[in-house]
């Protein structure tokens, strides 16, 4: 049997191994009992699924479970973005959110997500409760049921249209109609995941000329993760110069992370669009706010905070950290090296759209090449140059590997990284890793995965050759455990 225990967001497991129907329930239970407990099961859940094998039976499965416990659910009728299902388990007075995806994973994997009423990624203490909740039940006891058919019949299932309300928050936070009037050519890739079709509603019918590659449904995702970065999106960043489009946005597979290419076709990383919209938020619209961003995001992003005379703040990796501490800091933004950032005039949530419209929007109030832009911020907030390699594991033994490499870690401390000197090694708060800064602001950061069986070696530094020195040394760092996996 499975021990079901959320990561960094949500629960994700392989497809017809851990992630089966009877697991899914088990889950939904854990959500309907805890909502009883804390008095708010009478205000819903909102129950949304993304484009993934079966992801529309298995929110089903999560419906038929809150309806026996008396829990109405309220639904989208189709795949749609993780974002949309966040803002409207706050924007209608629900007591929480479910939405089946796996994100970015493996067209292998599914998953389950959690989330708050405030529109946000339910933070540790709520997840922490859902599971002690859990726990007090057998593996192997079948969670109750009510067809779904009979819970419609009983007025506990909504089918509502998401589209209207969410376009309508997305102009109250940007000006749709000035980028769609723009005669610029936007090539989108949203790798045929629930992003698929957006923005050419949104942007479609002005002069603006939107394409979107990849748009039908295949939960094979063209053999790639969807995860828009490279190698998956290398297509796209070859389209890009081909059709003349001037910019390219991507979206992972459940729309809640955001990609950019230049007009060259040039892919612009995770940490330079985070610069890039935290400078769109405090330049061109005067929002002087503090930055939340993980352990794993930009130095750009305090170092933009210093030039405007605010605060950035470092979490743990995962909106479960970033989503609450935005709130408590009431920050502009919040964001993590994937690719997903939130908004404090929108929710605490990331948005893949909300970011691409405010990329578009940045790119069309400077007046330049995409290129020039990505200068004008390098010229502001110094060089940054990143990249991150992933080793995977088989899932059995990875926690063992996990566990000998932590403590290996624990005791080393090299002096220098690639003849620069080290300032100091920090250990992550969520203990799944170490962090090594050097002299001159670069790090080099190895974190094992909450999601997925792997470790991540992530590097910022001022210069590409600089990237793969500090690369090497990672490797060199993780090579004994990695060679006896």
């Amino acid at each position: 049997m499975t021990k079901i225990k959320f990561g960094t967001d949500g629960w994700r497991a392989a497809i017809a191994e851990d992630y089966t129907f009877h697991n899914v329930r088990r889950c939904a239970r854990g959500v309907a009992e805890y909502l009883q407990r804390a008095g708010a099961a009478d205000r819903g859940v909102v129950v949304c699924h993304d484009r993934r094998f079966a992801s529309e039976h298995f929110a089903r499965a999560c419906v038929e479970v809150l309806a026996a416990h008396d829990i109405p659910s309220l639904q989208p009728p189709e795949a749609v973005p993780t974002q949309v299902g966040s803002f409207f388990t706050r924007e209608l007075g629900a007591g929480a959110g479910i939405v089946i995806t796996a994100s970015h994973n493996p067209w292998t994997d599914n998953g389950f997500k959690v989330k708050a009423d405030t529109g946000g990624a339910a933070a540790p203490e709520m997840l922490g409760a859902i599971e002690a909740t859990m726990d007090q039940h057998p593996e192997d006891e079948l969670p109750p049921r009510r067809h779904y058919d009979d819970a419609m019949a009983a007025g506990l299932v909504e089918v509502f249209d998401p589209y209207p309300r969410f376009r309508a928050q997305l102009e109250s936070i940007v000006d749709i109609d000035r980028i769609k009037s723009a005669e610029k050519r936007v090539l989108v890739e949203p790798l045929y995941g629930s992003g698929a079709g957006w923005f050419t509603r949104l942007l479609g019918d002005g002069r603006m000329t939107v394409r979107e590659l990849h748009t039908e449904r295949n939960p094979y995702f063209g053999g790639v993760n969807p995860e828009p970065i490279r190698p998956n999106v290398d297509a796209w960043l070859q389209e890009i110069p081909s059709w003349g489009a001037d910019i390219g946005i991507a979206f992972d597979g459940d729309a809640d992370r955001v990609g950019m290419a230049t007009e060259e076709g040039v892919f612009v990383n995770q940490l330079q669009v985070y610069g890039l919209l935290y400078w769109y938020l405090l330049d061109v619209r005067g929002q002087i706010g503090p930055a939340v961003y993980t352990v794993t995001t930009t130095s750009m992003a305090p170092r933009l905070a210093e030039i405007y005379g605010t605060q950035a703040h470092e979490t743990g990796v995962g909106f479960k950290y970033v989503g609450p501490k935005m709130t408590e800091t009431d920050a502009v933004i919040g964001g993590e090296e994937s690719g997903g950032f939130g908004f404090g005039m929108h929710i605490p949530e990331r948005d893949g759209l909300a970011s691409g419209l405010f990329l578009l929007d940045l790119w069309l109030t400077k007046g330049r090449r995409a290129s020039e832009v990505l200068a004008e911020l390098q010229a502001l907030a110094g060089p940054s140059y990143y990249h991150r390699i992933d080793i995977r594991f088989s899932r059995d033994g990875y926690e063992a590997v996990k566990a000998d490499t932590l403590a290996r870690l624990e005791h080393e401390a090299p002096e220098a990284l690639a003849a620069l000197a080290v300032r100091e090694r920090r250990p992550l708060e969520t203990g799944d890793g170490f962090k090594f800064y050097r002299e001159d602001g670069s790090w080099l950061l190895i974190r094992f995965s909450g999601t997925e069986a792997l470790l991540r070696i992530y590097v910022e530094a001022r210069s590409p050759d600089d990237v793969e020195a500090l690369l090497d040394e990672g490797r060199r760092i993780a090579a004994a455990p990695v060679a006896a996996a």
